[in-house]
């Protein structure tokens, strides 16, 4: 008999593909990967408030890891949301019993595995139940991926925001918050009167010291209701310090039809990431951990190197090559990556301007790992897109550029090309790519950044008037001169001329 004929990829052709659920994973083909326990015999240990696709891709897959080798299957998830996007989330998990079909990508194969470790999923808005888990002595930690922007901080300094409108709304009303940090809070509170102990509150958004943002969040607002209870949050509760990484792209009909036509798999929401994964956190819990370092993940004292690491070489890394690419109406991270001039300039921005501000790091040399960041970024099975990087600009800028910039200035050293990269923001937030093609509106203050663009075409020093993301550099003689040079190159002779420009330029 003749062998089936394999398709490309190395997969064999799935003739009934099945939707995804427990009482299928067992009929999946034996190319993927499945629990080797069973979901109903977990018990829950961690709440995660915000179940995007990054979540999933990431601590979802080291707890699956963990309960694969049978330990402390009582840190299961149950998943949790404040936004309209949770709750649309929440009803495509529950119809597949909160099983996720994770597919590791690199350019010469592709790994599907069905993860289980959320057991539940509250309802958005059912603020009982939401308190009631908070409440319950099981839960241990509570984690969160909020995006940068949802911390209700100054994106300059990273300093708390009180007076924001949804702040004071759940001051005034902690009985019914409506914010994720209110919810924390007023669970912390119900426990607090209960005697029960405290559990830990852990962040894995991309944000420098992001334990301690989290720390000034809850109990700036607590301060705001109750300054003894603020004492008491800021005595007992840990907010662990932690680095995450994973490229881990928005899920599109793209990834749902390779996954049904590769592995066989019907699945609402399927999560598509490079194999590399990496979780740094600081080890100070409130209530106990469970053991991840038995599945790779690093325990440390202080987390602050790996995490400025990270912050400046991959996402600056990103943020340097978004508004080139997307200038140049390039689709794809990969496709940037192919393109010779976007990747010299890469390059030279981060090994002239952006690695030498880095502090040395434990196990680490920095130019190894760059050039790791030079091969994920090129990987063409992970289909990341130049839109993806662009979002959000006003929150990304502040904490993974102009840092290293305002750095650099200190020193007294040349940001030529950190400048051009917030000049290519710049020219991006005025709305059309070269070509002339829209660029549709990718942050909450799009219209404000776009009328400033358009000032900033002829006088680009308008741009910089926006002191809250720029801070001491809209004033500093060096910097306003590199960006406005910039600037106006990138208006007067275009992207790539600029580019060129900027390479030609010595150390």
């Amino acid at each position: 008999m003749m062998a089936p004929r394999r398709r490309r990829g190395g997969h064999l052709p799935i003739s009934s593909p099945s939707s995804l659920a427990r009482a299928m994973v067992e009929a999946l083909p034996e190319t993927v990967l499945k629990p080797r326990y069973r979901q109903d015999e977990l018990s829950a240990g961690i709440v995660h408030f915000g179940v995007g696709n990054f979540h999933r891709s990431h601590q979802a897959v080291y707890l699956d890891a963990l309960f694969n080798l049978g330990l402390d299957q009582d840190w299961a998830i149950i998943g949790a949301g404040v936004r309209t996007a949770d709750e649309e989330m929440r009803r495509k998990l529950a119809v597949q019993d909160y099983l996720t079909t994770v597919v590791e990508q690199e350019a010469d194969r592709s790994q599907a595995r069905v993860i289980g470790s959320m057991i539940d999923f509250l309802p958005v808005g059912d603020l009982d139940g939401i308190l009631r888990t908070l409440a319950d002595p099981a839960i241990r930690i509570v984690s969160l991926t909020v995006t940068e922007g949802g911390y209700y901080i100054d994106p300059a300094s990273l300093r708390f925001d009180p007076d924001h409108l949804e702040i004071i709304a759940d001051a005034a009303n902690l009985d019914a918050p409506n914010t994720v940090f209110g919810l924390i809070l007023a669970g912390l509170k119900l426990r607090r009167a209960a005697g029960a102990p405290p559990f830990t509150v852990l962040s894995c958004d991309n944000i420098p010291g992001n334990g301690r943002v989290t720390r000034n969040a809850v109990v700036g607002l607590a301060q705001l209701v109750d300054a003894e209870l603020a004492d008491w949050v800021d005595a007992n509760v840990a907010f662990p310090n932690s680095m995450v990484d994973r490229i881990t792209p928005a899920t599109t009909d793209r990834e749902r039809t390779a996954l049904q036509r590769d592995f066989g798999i019907v699945d609402r929401c399927p999560v598509f990431c490079e194999e590399f994964k990496q979780w740094v956190i600081e080890d100070h819990f409130s209530a106990g951990r469970p053991a991840l370092e038995r599945v790779g993940v690093q325990f440390v004292d202080d987390v602050g190197p790996y995490e400025l690491m990270k912050i400046r070489i991959l996402n600056g890394g990103h943020a340097t090559i978004a508004y080139a690419a997307g200038l140049l109406d390039i689709e794809f991270v990969h496709e940037a990556m192919a393109d010779p001039l976007i990747r010299a300039f890469l390059a030279k921005v981060e090994r002239e301007e952006i690695i030498p501000t880095v502090p040395p790091v434990p196990g680490t040399d920095l130019g190894d790992y760059y050039t790791l960041i030079e091969r994920r970024f090129a990987n063409p099975k992970i289909g990341d897109t130049i839109q993806r990087l662009c979002y959000d600009g006003a929150n990304r800028q502040p904490k993974f550029i102009l840092p290293t910039a305002a750095d650099r200035v200190a020193r007294g050293q040349s940001v030529a090309g950190l400048a051009l990269v917030s000049a290519l923001w710049a020219r991006h937030c005025f709305g059309e790519t070269e070509s002339g093609a829209p660029i549709s509106p990718n942050d909450t203050n799009w219209d404000r950044l776009s009328s400033l663009a358009k000032l900033a075409r002829r006088e680009p020093e308008a741009w910089l008037s926006m002191t809250e993301i720029f801070g001491e550099l809209a004033a500093d003689p060096t910097y306003v001169a590199s960006f406005t040079d910039a600037l106006s190159s990138l208006w007067s002779v275009g992207g790539r001329p600029t580019l060129e420009r900027y390479l030609a330029t010595e150390r």
